[in-house]
């Protein structure tokens, strides 16, 4: 018997992430690419994983917390881009808001079900992130999902 698949929080957080106004495609996902010069130009955004959150017990809403790292790089002169790691952290934060593509029918991957985000909010501000050896400049934040699958 083959096993089904499902919808799962990090599928839907890369793809909600994913199609947010200025955020380019191949530009989230749940690894940082080893190649940095491949990010270097626009960031990434790195969805580390659920943190927190719950199902519903009665009804199929799923409502976790999903930790978002953004990345920003400059490898000509080794110093952290942090205002462009900030900026990609702000795009997320104004996706939040924008109520007419917050619910808008997410395709995760070929062969799953399609899903819905309902609400997005972040339950901390996105903060930076410094020590990082390999000077990426990091801004990290906990981005709440409730979600449905269709």
């Amino acid at each position: 018997m083959a096993v089904t698949p499902q919808a799962n929080t990090e599928l839907v957080a890369v793809a909600w992430l994913s199609s947010a106004a200025g955020i380019e495609p191949g530009q989230v996902a749940t690894t940082l690419p080893s190649d940095a010069s491949a990010w270097e130009a626009n960031g990434f955004v790195h969805v580390v994983g659920t943190v927190g959150g719950s199902p519903q017990l009665y009804y199929a809403l799923r409502e976790p917390v999903v930790q978002v790292d953004c990345y920003a790089v400059n490898l000509a002169s080794g110093k952290p881009p942090w205002g462009r790691a900030a900026s990609l952290a702000e795009l997320i934060v104004a996706a939040t808001y924008d109520q007419a593509g917050l619910q808008r029918v997410l395709t995760l991957r070929p062969g799953y079900p399609q899903a819905r985000v309902l609400t997005a909010h972040f339950t901390s501000e996105p903060r930076r992130m410094p020590g990082d050896d390999s000077s990426f400049a990091r801004y990290q934040a906990d981005l709440a999902l409730h979600w449905i699958t269709l």
